[in-house]
């Protein structure tokens, strides 16, 4: 019996099951970096209040999360959940897809760091 020959995120050949669904691995990875980004922007915010800073900045950050982030990662998934069944699978859309995780990544990653960086400048001019 044949293996199946799917698709992996960098569109490279794979034995076993079915072709990759950008829609779905976009999904998946959005709810993770949700997952990581908020676990993140809780760590360094709460090591901010820890490391003397008594103003309501810190707090500000974590609506930050609520504000910005979830729509920015709306706005990745819904780049993918549009895509018929056939260009859901096609592996020509490797390269875009690999584009759209490395931004999402970087933003869950960085943007913790970036708004309690922001927020400390603030509350120390102020």
């Amino acid at each position: 019996m044949d293996d199946v020959v799917s698709h992996d995120d960098a569109g490279s050949a794979r034995a076993g099951g079915h072709a990759r669904d950008w829609r779905k691995s976009m999904s998946d990875h959005v709810a993770y970096a949700l997952l990581v980004y908020t676990g993140l922007q809780i760590f360094v915010t709460v090591n901010a209040i820890k490391g003397g800073s008594h103003s309501m900045l810190p707090y500000l950050a974590l609506v930050v999360l609520v504000a910005g982030i979830i729509p920015a990662c709306r706005w990745f998934e819904k780049r993918w959940v549009n895509l018929s069944d056939e260009q859901a699978v096609d592996p020509a859309y490797a390269e875009a897809f690999k584009r759209d995780r490395l931004m999402l990544w970087g933003l869950a990653i960085g943007l913790p760091f970036v708004l309690t960086a922001l927020f400390k400048v603030i509350a120390a001019v102020f």
